[in-house]
């Protein structure tokens, strides 16, 4: 076999659909985001401004977060020194885990090196835990809870999208012993939707099923203290397992769940995907356990992230564009087509400083191809005035669609 040619044809493929991903070398400056510098493959730099990250707060920067570090980091030095079992259980990590728990109201949390790799590694277990698991997924699931799902190897069944209806036709189906687990998402992240936690709450009751909740785009952004949509709405006590991130609201790095003293217990003494893994850096570990802790308290800056959505999605909307609303923080701009959306992203860095990217199949069906802006409390009304008039303009000159779409 020609290895060549056969990479070549895979690559092509990419390339003719315009779904091939470049990566732009940007540089983030302490105390400047969200402004970065972009460097171009010729050597050229241009000043540009972030509107697809997951620094959702601009926590990445924050003083107490950086603060934490540089003590962890002139303490301890680099790395962790190996895996938890091995050396690479510090104060650090502890005192994390004690954050997360108390943030969720749980008994226990268990930090991972990413959110991808705590929902790979916890629903690919809990099938060796409870045998003959039965998990339930929603058919939006994020692809680290599809492969985990997978890697369990148990009996599976996919629900239509946030229809609880189709949920209850799957669960009836069930046979009555079997354990069963529903696993859905509290934001998903591509529209911005809610999940309808308190209904799938409703059915768990009812038909004795375990709950098991992503909330990566929700946590430190939604709840009194930044624990969520489920805190949000009062529901956490009802959530059997909470998985979350400390890489998008928190600044940092790193995954976690949040659940029972005896199911992180079991999780943690049985899941490879944690087993085997190098511990994070403890300054990586004082960080995130700063940002939560802060979250816990700093309302305002939660205030002034929704304001910030909320207005961009305004001034789109007033333009006709056809955005994607239902209620969150996301805003997605369909384009509907990957060649029309990669020459948007491009022309919008190259002509305005504007960065964001484009966002096509397979992360999102073929023909919802969009763009997706994450505004933060740190982008300003200048930042969002300058955007809108760019995106204004690129919408004329590529003569695209303005009817809006319905939420």
């Amino acid at each position: 076999m020609n290895y060549t040619a056969a990479l070549d044809t895979a690559l092509d493929r990419l390339h003719s659909e315009g779904r091939y991903r470049t990566f732009i070398d940007i540089e983030r400056r302490n105390g400047a985001y969200p402004h970065a510098v972009w460097r171009r493959p010729d050597g050229t730099e241009k000043d540009i401004t972030v509107w697809c990250g997951n620094d959702y707060l601009g926590m990445g920067q924050h003083p107490v977060v950086l603060a934490a570090m540089h003590e962890a980091l002139d303490a301890t030095g680099a790395g962790s020194g190996g895996t938890r079992n091995i050396s690479g259980t510090t104060v650090y990590h502890k005192r994390l885990e004690a954050e997360l728990a108390d943030l969720h109201h749980k008994e226990a949390a268990l930090v991972f090196t990413s959110a991808y790799i705590a929902n790979d590694a916890t629903l690919s277990t809990l099938p060796l835990l409870f045998p003959g698991l039965v998990i339930v997924s929603d058919a939006l699931n994020h692809a680290s809870m599809i492969q985990g799902i997978r890697r369990g190897g148990g009996e599976k069944h996919i629900f239509k999208h946030n229809d609880v209806a189709d949920l209850r036709r799957i669960l009836e189906g069930i046979e009555k012993r079997r354990p069963v687990l529903i696993a859905f998402e509290s934001i998903y992240s591509m529209d911005g939707d809610f999940g309808p936690i308190r209904e799938i709450c409703d059915l768990a009751d009812e038909f004795g099923a375990l709950t098991y909740i992503d909330e990566v785009h929700a946590v430190g952004m939604y709840g009194p203290r930044g624990a969520g949509v489920a805190e949000r709405d009062g529901l956490m006590d009802r959530i059997d397992i909470i998985n979350g991130t400390l890489a998008k609201a928190y600044g940092v790095f790193g995954g976690y769940i949040a659940a029972s003293a005896k199911m992180v217990d079991a999780i943690r003494s049985y899941a490879p995907g944690f087993i085997f893994t190098t511990s994070l850096p403890p300054a990586v570990a004082a960080g995130a356990a700063a940002s939560v802790r802060h979250l816990k308290t700093d309302q305002g800056l939660r205030d002034k992230h929704q304001l910030a959505a909320k207005t961009l999605k305004l001034r789109l909307k007033g333009l006709g564009l056809p955005i994607i609303d239902h209620g969150s923080h996301i805003v997605p701009v369909h384009v509907g087509d990957p060649k029309h959306c990669k020459m948007l992203s491009d022309m919008l860095l190259e002509q305005f400083g504007v960065y964001v990217q484009p966002i096509n199949y397979p992360t999102v069906p073929r023909g919802t191809e969009r763009l997706r802006f994450t505004p933060s409390p740190v982008h300003d009304a200048a930042m969002i005035d300058a955007l809108v008039k760019a995106m204004d303009g690129l919408w004329a000159h590529c003569a695209l669609n303005r009817a809006e779409l319905s939420a």
